[in-house]
């Protein structure tokens, strides 16, 4: 089971908001702009962001436009539940590259009264759901599916295509390896 059964001593819970979709759809952007909507309020905010993830920096979360904020690497899900003790407001980037945990640290946050923002691909360079992403989907209050723009037709693309590397699951790129695609132009290159 997913849910702990803590709540905050004032009986209040918070919620799981997920933010997904293809590379390149604005996941990141959307992460940083709820986040520092919260700080602007004077929320006590941390935010994570896994160890694997050092595209732009080491630390902080940088969006593909190149809008920051600082955040903290950590290798498994189980650190954000003892670095995010005291918060109002959790921002998790990259959710998809977590363990399976991820799910169960974001419940038993938002179970103590935090806000949890989790962006994430919601599928894997195949077409397959990614990682913790399906079960964060299924427990989150809410869920925002952004989109990027297909490069071949100009419709919404949903699917990351990779152009280059190898079949590994997990392979950090850019646009140097990913594409956005739509389905039609996603079906057609699988079928290649």
């Amino acid at each position: 089971m997913f849910l702990e059964n803590t709540v905050n001593p004032e009986g209040q819970c918070g919620w799981i908001e997920v933010i997904c979709g293809s590379m390149f759809s604005g996941k990141t952007e959307e992460l940083i702009r709820r986040l520092k909507r919260a700080q602007i309020a004077k929320q006590k905010v941390e935010i994570f962001k896994p160890t694997v993830d050092t595209r732009y920096d080491d630390e902080n979360i940088v969006s593909h436009n190149e809008n920051t904020i600082a955040s903290t690497a950590v290798p498994a899900a189980a650190n954000i539940r003892i670095l995010a003790d005291t918060c109002d407001v959790v921002g998790i980037d990259e959710a998809q590259f977590f363990d399976d945990g991820i799910v169960r640290v974001c419940n038993d946050l938002a179970n103590r009264g935090v806000r949890v923002i989790v962006a994430g691909l919601d599928m894997d360079y195949k077409g397959n759901p990614f990682g913790p992403m399906p079960a964060l989907m299924a427990t989150a209050e809410y869920v925002t599916k952004v989109h990027a723009v297909c490069t071949r037709t100009g419709n919404l693309a949903n699917y990351s295509h990779r152009t280059a590397g190898g079949d590994k699951l997990v392979e950090l790129g850019e646009k140097d390896f990913y594409e956005p695609l739509s389905r039609a132009a996603f079906y057609k290159e699988m079928k290649k």
